[in-house]
């Protein structure tokens, strides 16, 4: 089993960057691919960002790619999410999620394990 926390998230202008970070408790971090969804009001909860086990592989929503970029470093038991070029439509709780596999999932059902979610707001 894995907890997952998450911090980083804030207030930012249109056009700025902010950086997620999501520790993990668990010595078996790096038996685990992470994702990151996100949860705006009015919206389902939507994958964001995905990554393996090994870092070697990541995947993206389309509506961040080339903007966002997922990341892991499993000495530290962290994945992070680097956001740059932030628009006001990226505002949402940011959710980073973990599962089991050897692949990474879209689904948000597939993942069991969740963090408690981090505000990301962008102001116009």
């Amino acid at each position: 089993q894995v907890q997952l926390v998450e911090s980083g998230g804030g207030l930012v202008q249109a056009g700025g960057s902010l950086r997620l970070s999501c520790a993990a408790s668990g010595r078996t971090f790096s038996s685990y691919a992470m994702g990151w969804f996100r949860h705006s009001p009015g919206k389902e909860r939507e994958f964001v960002a995905g990554i393996t086990w090994s870092g070697s592989t990541t995947y993206y929503a389309d509506s961040v790619k080339g903007r966002f970029t997922i990341s892991r470093d499993n000495g530290k038991n962290t994945v992070y999410l680097k956001m740059n070029s932030l628009k006001t439509e990226d505002t949402a709780v940011y959710y980073c999620a973990a599962v089991m596999s050897p692949s990474t999932p879209r689904g948000e059902y597939e993942y069991p394990y969740w963090g408690q979610g981090t505000q990301v707001t962008v102001s116009s």
